[in-house]
């Protein structure tokens, strides 16, 4: 999976999508991400939702003689008609704290006391609390069928407005055995759903339990790695036979990676390069392609916030996602390896394809602002496989690879090497 995030709050109303969707759809996406579209909460948090089966009226253009749901699901048939699949946030972990489902069926929530409790985490040692939020009672209402069924509800309102895929929101935080019915029962109806787990924040082996539910994907955290910690492969073997994973080098809830690494190109692109071929999907929220320094806010974030930039990542991204679609090896959960350099600033890794005999070698510069030497005294010793071995690079490709192999790679330059 190839995925742009088209962040609702900056793109503006549905009518202003298409040159967003033609623009993921020339990079090489094949699917886009939209946050939730329902009826907000007082709050106006993206992730405060009130109505379940309404569209937020700030989506929608004025004097439309459409209905709300027909304007929307004109995007998603010109997303289609530009190959790409549409995706949306379901909510069902909690809802906002001024929705009449509070009042309608108070025994579908968690109680503190005698009040409806708010969900919280724990973020550096303090508890947060989102106090516009009201949590649901997965594990222990009184009422689970009746609870269910309104989830499965939603699903089926979601999948009629034309959306194929959905991203569960805090998905390791509901019980296992509610997706994996949830899943299947969609599944069983409208078997070609994508369903993926957010599961950031939580532990490896919450990960994995949360994994086996039946997802199509979860995320990795490759976004954090300072590529020499153990940490992520670790993870990505506890999972990579279960579920495949999605990378991303920022998202609508981190900070930008242009601003993060102070304004350095070859990082950001570094940054593409490495999560788009680690996993077997890869995802980007609008603006990292041209290097936007501004986070995204479920709240404050309006398209006044589009940023007119001199930096313009299209082409690189193209390439990169074209060379992963190409090549088997980067779209699956590969097995994947660390090989030693004696250069501690290049990264050597090795994938391995599970269902084709492909292989690739990664050779990466860890270091985003000065030239790093590769030497290798055979390219062969390091692969399985029998030659020939094919320069695939991004940049400068090169049409023979000599024996022993040199290579003077720029700031964060990666090289990708396959085999036939």
């Amino acid at each position: 999976m190839k995925i742009y995030n088209l962040f609702p709050r900056l793109a503006g109303p549905f009518h202003r999508w298409q040159p967003h969707l033609e623009r993921a759809a020339d990079m090489g996406f094949d699917w886009i991400f939209v946050n939730p579209v329902q009826k907000l909460g007082r709050s106006r948090s993206l992730y405060s939702i009130k109505d379940y089966f309404q569209i937020d009226s700030w989506l929608l253009k004025p004097r439309s003689p459409k209905s709300p749901e027909d304007q929307l699901r004109a995007v998603v048939s010109c997303a289609e008609g530009l190959g790409l699949g549409m995706i949306v946030d379901l909510v069902i972990n909690h809802c906002a704290y001024d929705s009449p489902l509070l009042k309608q069926h108070p025994e579908w929530f968690v109680k503190q006391g005698r009040r409806i409790a708010h969900p919280y985490c724990l973020h550096e040692g303090e508890k947060v609390v989102w106090r516009d939020l009201a949590q649901f009672d997965h594990q222990h209402t009184s009422d689970p069928e009746g609870l269910y069924r309104y989830c499965r509800e939603i699903v089926e309102y979601l999948l009629g407005l034309g959306f194929k895929g959905l991203r569960c929101d805090a998905a390791y935080q509901l019980p296992g055995r509610f997706w994996a019915r949830l899943i299947e029962e969609t599944k069983r109806t409208h078997p070609e759903t994508v369903f993926l787990a957010e599961t950031l924040g939580c532990s490896a082996e919450q990960t994995r339990e949360t994994a086996q539910a039946g997802f199509d994907f979860i995320f990795n955290s490759s976004k954090w790695w300072d590529f020499s910690n153990p940490w992520l492969l670790d993870q990505y073997r506890l999972t990579r036979e279960i579920v495949p994973s999605i990378s991303f080098p920022e998202s609508h809830d981190t900070v930008r990676a242009f601003a993060e690494f102070n304004r350095n190109v070859d990082a950001v692109r570094q940054r593409y390069f490495f999560t788009a071929l680690f996993s077997a999907g890869v995802m980007i929220p609008m603006g990292f392609e041209f290097g936007f320094q501004k986070p995204l806010h479920v709240v404050e974030t309006t398209p006044d916030d589009w940023e007119n930039t001199d930096i313009d990542l299209t082409g690189y991204i193209k390439q990169i996602n074209r060379i992963k679609s190409v090549h088997p090896v980067f779209d699956e959960e590969s097995a994947t390896q660390v090989l030693e350099h004696a250069n501690p600033e290049i990264l050597l890794m090795r994938k391995s394809a599970n269902r084709e005999r492909n292989e690739a070698l990664i050779i990466l510069n860890k270091d985003p602002w000065n030239r790093q030497n590769f030497f290798a005294d055979n390219l062969y010793h390091l692969v399985q496989s029998e030659p020939p071995l094919l320069d695939v690079s991004p940049e400068w490709p090169l049409d023979y690879l000599p024996t022993p192999f040199q290579f003077e790679l720029t700031p964060g330059m990666g090289r990708i090497l396959v085999t036939q």
